[in-house]
């Protein structure tokens, strides 16, 4: 007989102000976290799904959700201004990436890919999606945390591939245990960012980061720019240095590759 997801999730054990709201079945737990989080619901509240009918990732792709793997969402209330809150980010990645180092047997294989992605031996391991809504004093009223781990099953094509933690060596563990260990490392750095801002996971990060000081492509909504990964900038954005000698470029947004891209 199958244990309902809400009476799994009464079992668990989690950091000091978060609760979990869980469901069989989502469109999409951003979605879910969105709507309790319009209705009041408080900081650390997560909504975990054993699968989402239509799950989603960054710019709208789909995000492909069977059953084993762990789809939460978690909301925040930092207070702080979009360009600031958007760290969480940061904050999630490291979360993942100590989540995948606790349970690999070689945690060397994971590394943080710029600008959300963690990966496992150079294949994408997870996805990170925030989603926010301003206050009327300019600060967010909320971000909604969406993180998806890919624990038993990954898509056979993706950028630079996939993986899973069960693929990867990980011993066998259920949504409920990972999200147990991914709620702890999350709870503590993003206490470390609120109590130290950004420095503190950006050195962390740095330390992770994919083809730092190597060349990259950044593909941006209207071109693609060939350079050298050449640091992170204090605020979180891609300092990039172009193959062809220009002005050092910050990136705030687009996509990273180390290989040239497929065709679109």
């Amino acid at each position: 007989m199958t244990v309902s997801l809400e009476a799994e999730a009464a079992r668990l054990r989690l950091p000091p102000g978060f609760q979990v709201k869980a469901f069989d079945s989502v469109g999409s737990t951003n979605d879910e976290a969105k709507a309790l989080s319009r209705s009041g619901a408080p900081e650390g509240t997560i909504v975990w799904a054993r699968r989402q009918e239509s799950g989603r990732g960054r710019r709208g792709r789909a995000w492909t959700s069977p059953e084993g793997n762990l789809y939460s969402s978690t909301i925040l209330r930092p207070g702080m201004p979009p360009a600031e809150a958007a760290q969480v980010s940061f904050v999630a990645a490291l979360a993942i990436a100590e989540t995948a180092e606790s349970v690999l047997p070689d945690p060397g294989g994971v590394r943080c890919k710029w600008p959300n992605d963690v990966l496992v031996q150079d294949r994408k391991l997870s996805g990170i999606l925030l989603e926010s809504e301003p206050a009327a004093d300019g600060t967010v009223a909320w971000v909604v945390l969406g993180v998806g781990i890919n624990l038993r099953h990954f898509p056979a094509t993706a950028d630079y591939g996939a993986t899973s933690l069960i693929a990867e060596g990980a011993p066998p563990m259920g949504a409920g245990a990972l999200l147990e260990v991914f709620a702890g490392h999350l709870a503590d750095w993003y206490g470390r960012w609120r109590a130290y801002g950004f420095a503190p996971v950006r050195e962390a990060w740095l330390a992770r980061a994919r083809g730092l000081g190597g060349p990259i492509l950044v593909r941006l909504a209207d071109r693609t720019i060939p350079g050298t990964f050449a640091d992170l900038d204090s605020d979180g954005v891609l300092l990039l240095d172009p193959t062809d000698g220009g002005p050092r470029q910050r990136i705030a947004a687009g996509d990273v590759f180390f290989a040239p891209p497929a065709a679109s």
